[in-house]
């Protein structure tokens, strides 16, 4: 279909089609005119993600979308739309609770009933380049729109609170119980050192270990001589023992005997003349003998002693020793308990200090809790309130009649064409190539028209409209 057809239809149309789009838009009109006007009023908030100002500091100007979505979930959610009623207390209107009974027959809450109402008429639109949430109302009183408008501002500011403040004071009271096992614990711990320390006497452990090892040195230092001192006076003692017991340092060093081997030496050179000049029977040298052999009695009887000197020191030597070894043993025994007294020590100053610890980090957490949970801040800010309306937001009568003249239009273009399809009639000379499939050569003017009459241009109102069939190829 051309151009020119479609004019030629509506222009054979026209009166159908004016019918349509009179319909339309008049219509619209009317409806636009009998709708109640509703006004619209809107209020901001600014949700701002970070937390806390260190926070803020770090993480500097980023913004979440999961952030924002979750936000205009909870603004559109039963719970803020139920606080609203709450708060107006539209919950205790009697008209209202009357509509309610109208409406359910008394069935369930008039706070869902009346939150589902309102959120209807609510809308939330969030900024895509910030933090800014529009929260808007439609209803047909100016003021009653401004009103729920900043009603559910406030009802949004206040369970953001809440549900900050909600887990904060379940975690507190959680933190609370537990920071009083784990002071009992510490408590039970603290106790079990102390009755520890007690019963084993300890003060300063490890000074009094230190004190005990100096000791066990100093008593293995004392039997490794003891044991040298020991092991010579045995090697002496065997020594005067045996039958060069005279040639011991100590035999030869004597004065008394050093005397007597002397006295014994004059002795028998006196001897040896006396017997040359006098005989062996003679009376000075059997004297002499005697004499001799007492001095020799009395050299035997002093190295003897001397001797036996030797083995008493050996003797006191090994009971030194064994006193000494006695004392180690002791002592090696007692630095061990020491050390298994304070290992066990340990072991209970280790579970004090980690009891301390948990009760520590279970403290700072439950401070921490207590003071978020008392907290009447948020990162949730009102922007700007709701004022009311001065003009009604709908119905847009201007609009509406506009958009309703184009719907009309296609309506009308729409319904001009389906009668021409179910009534095809010839208008133009296209039709007549369309219908018969033949060229038309001359198309004569309408009877009264200017060309009819003979006007000086007739005959240039005359066209071909299609060519004439070539030789050969059809008449």
């Amino acid at each position: 279909m051309t151009f020119g057809q479609f004019v030629a239809i509506l222009r054979a149309r026209w009166m159908a089609a004016l019918a349509v789009l009179a319909v339309v838009v008049l219509g619209t009109l009317a409806v636009n005119l009998l709708m109640p006007n509703q006004y619209k009023a809107t209020a901001s908030v600014v949700a701002d993600f970070k937390p806390d100002p260190l926070s803020a500091v770090m993480l500097g100007g980023m913004q979440s979308p999961a952030f924002m979505a979750t936000q205009v979930d909870i603004i559109k959610s039963d719970r803020v739309a139920q606080r609203v009623v709450r708060n107006l207390k539209l919950n205790e209107n009697p008209q209202i609770r009357q509509q309610w009974l109208d409406d359910t027959g008394g069935e369930g809450s008039i706070e869902i009933w009346l939150g589902t109402v309102f959120q209807r008429q609510m809308e939330v639109t969030p900024s895509r380049e910030s933090s800014v949430i529009e929260i808007s109302y439609r209803a047909p009183d100016p003021r009653f729109a401004a009103a729920l408008a900043n009603a559910f501002v406030r009802a949004y500011i206040d369970t953001a609170i809440d549900l900050r403040v909600d887990p904060a004071r379940q975690y507190s009271a959680f933190f609370e119980t537990r920071s009083k096992e784990a002071r009992e614990a510490l408590e039970v711990a603290q106790n079990r050192l102390s009755t520890y320390q007690r019963e084993k006497g300890i003060i300063a452990s490890d000074e009094r270990l230190d004190i005990e090892n100096a000791r066990l040195n100093e008593l293995s230092s004392q039997l490794t001589g003891l044991q040298a001192i020991s092991a010579e006076s045995a090697s002496r003692q065997t020594q005067a023992q045996g039958a060069q017991g005279d040639r011991m340092p100590e035999v030869l060093n004597n004065a008394l005997i050093g005397g007597l081997k002397a006295d014994i030496s004059r002795g028998e050179a006196r001897l040896r003349e006396l017997g040359t000049r006098l005989g062996d029977n003679h009376p000075a040298v059997q004297e002499a003998r005697a004499n001799l052999a007492e001095l020799r009695q009395r050299m035997e009887a002093e190295t003897r002693k001397v001797t036996g000197g030797v083995g008493i020191s050996a003797t006191i030597n090994r009971q030194r020793e064994a006193e000494v070894a006695r004392a180690l043993a002791a002592q090696r025994a007692r630095v061990l308990e020491l050390k298994q007294v304070r290992d066990e020590g340990v072991v209970l100053i280790r579970e004090v200090e980690n009891a301390q610890r948990t009760y520590d980090a279970i403290l700072q957490r439950l401070t921490a809790t207590s003071l978020e949970s008392q907290t009447t801040q948020i990162n949730i800010n009102e922007l700007a309130q709701a004022d009311v309306p001065l003009k009604p937001a709908s119905p847009r009568v201007l609009l509406n009649t506009l958009l309703a003249t184009l719907l009309g239009l296609l309506l009308a273009a729409g319904t001009a064409l389906g009668l021409e399809l179910r009534d095809r009639r010839v208008r133009s000379a296209d039709d007549v190539v369309t219908a018969l499939g033949l060229p038309v050569i001359v198309a004569l003017p309408k009877p009264g028209s200017k060309l009819a009459l003979g006007s000086k241009h007739s005959l240039m109102q005359q066209r071909l409209l299609a060519p004439l069939p070539q030789p050969g190829k059809g008449a």
